[in-house]
Formats: C-alpha cells, sequence, structure tokens
C-alpha cells in the first residue's frame, strides 16, 4: 500500500505490507541468538549421545539434562526480560522523537510503517500545532486519513480549514490546493469541485512555475467530464 503526501511533485517512500513483518522476523537479533543457543545446545546433546554410546563418558546422558535446563533458562531469559526490554526501549525512542522540538518526521513515519495509523494521525495533529510545521502536518496527516484511515471528508475539510485559518504563502497554498484536487478527483468523486479549485490556483498564482501542469489537469478534467462538449 502506498501513501501519497498531497501537493508533492515526488511521492514518499512505499510503505511496507504488514505481512513482510513475519517475513523479516528472522532478522530480529533475539530470534537469531535463540536458533544460536538451540544450535549449539543440538551439536552438544549429539556429542553427549556419542559419547554415552561409545562409553567414553558413561555419564555423558547426565550432560544431556543439564544442556536443555540451560536452553530453557536461556529462552525464558530472552523471551521474558530481553524482548520486553527492547521493545519497551524502542517505544521510548519513537516517543522521544515525536517530542522532539524542531526534529523531523521520521519517528511518526515509523508508526505509519508499523501500521499504527490513528497513532500517527494524532502525532501528526500533534504536530500541526507548531506554527512552522502546521502545515506539512497537516497535509501529511491529511493524506493519513483519506488512505489508511479511510477518512476523506475529514481530511477535506481539514485543509480546508488550514488555508482559511493561516492565509499560506504562495507554494503553501499550491500544496494545499493540490491536495484538494487530489481529494476532490480520486478519493470523493466530485470532479466539479477539482475544477473549480485548479481554476482558483490558476487565477490566483498565474505567475507559478507550475502553471502550465495546473492547466493541463484542468483541461483533462474537463475532457473526461464533459468530452467533446468541453471544447464548445
Amino acid at each position: 500500500m502506498a501513501v501519497r503526501t498531497f501537493g508533492r511533485l515526488t511521492p514518499p517512500p512505499l510503505l511496507r505490507p504488514p505481512g513482510d513483518r513475519d517475513a523479516l522476523s528472522i532478522e530480529n537479533p533475539l530470534s537469531l541468538a535463540r536458533i544460536f543457543v538451540a544450535g549449539v545446545l543440538l551439536f552438544a546433546t549429539v556429542v553427549a549421545i556419542v559419547l554415552w554410546a561409545t562409553g567414553m563418558v558413561p555419564r555423558a546422558l547426565e550432560l544431556v539434562g543439564i544442556f536443555w535446563a540451560l536452553y530453557g533458562f536461556v529462552i525464558g531469559l530472552l523471551g521474558g526480560v530481553l524482548e520486553p526490554l527492547v521493545d519497551g526501549l524502542g517505544r521510548a525512542l519513537v516517543d522521544l522523537g515525536l517530542h522532539r522540538a524542531g526534529g523531523g518526521y521520521s519517528a511518526i513515519e515509523t508508526l505509519v510503517v508499523r501500521g499504527e495509523y490513528e497513532a500517527a494521525a494524532e502525532a501528526y495533529r500533534e504536530r500541526a500545532k507548531e506554527p512552522a510545521d502546521r502545515v506539512e502536518a497537516t497535509l501529511r496527516r491529511a493524506a493519513l486519513l483519506a488512505g489508511a484511515l479511510g477518512q476523506p471528508e475529514t481530511a477535506a475539510a481539514e485543509l480546508q480549514n488550514l488555508r482559511a485559518t493561516v492565509h499560506p504563502g504562495a507554494e503553501a497554498d499550491l500544496r494545499i490546493g493540490l491536495a484538494l484536487v487530489e481529494l476532490y478527483e480520486d478519493r470523493l468523486g466530485d470532479p466539479g469541485s477539482a475544477m473549480a479549485e485548479l481554476r482558483r490556483l490558476i487565477d490566483q498564482h498565474p505567475s507559478t512555475r507550475h502553471l502550465r501542469r495546473l492547466r493541463t489537469s484542468l483541461a483533462d478534467l474537463k475532457q473526461r467530464r464533459f468530452g467533446d462538449d468541453s471544447a464548445s
């Protein structure tokens, strides 16, 4: 599933499908530790059985019980102590990144990759309270609302409110407007509103470097909606 950030000329990285987490579980260092310990103890068990069977060490079988008791202890330590500790530390680092003043968005994007869409949307909302981040964070939140969370109406309302309250500059207004165009056309099935927004952007920003793109998009929408009648 891809998540598009509205108003950008290039899309952000693709999200990893949830099923891929299971496929990559072997990359977990604790999983590798379990495999390593099991392999070592299995080898030691085979050696002990051979020594017992050949009579070289008659009490070698006693070592087998010790080996697997040790295995149970190590696995319990990894699963019951170290794994929760590592997971808790990871979450703490994510939370620290979410609240770091002036930081980037990688911590919130981590939440998205993990499928924690509600938490990510809330984190973007909190980030948008900072005046310097309001436009960027709201655009990212709108993309998440319209995509993974399936709330395009909410996304459109928040973008409209953003434009009405912050009175953005030309570049930000273009990004917000293009986001609304994508919402109207792709998510809400409202090409009329998409065309009206494109017309507004063309009229408000006649000197933008994106003017040709805006006009082409408007013409394409008219052609799809009205066909040959749009030329008359």
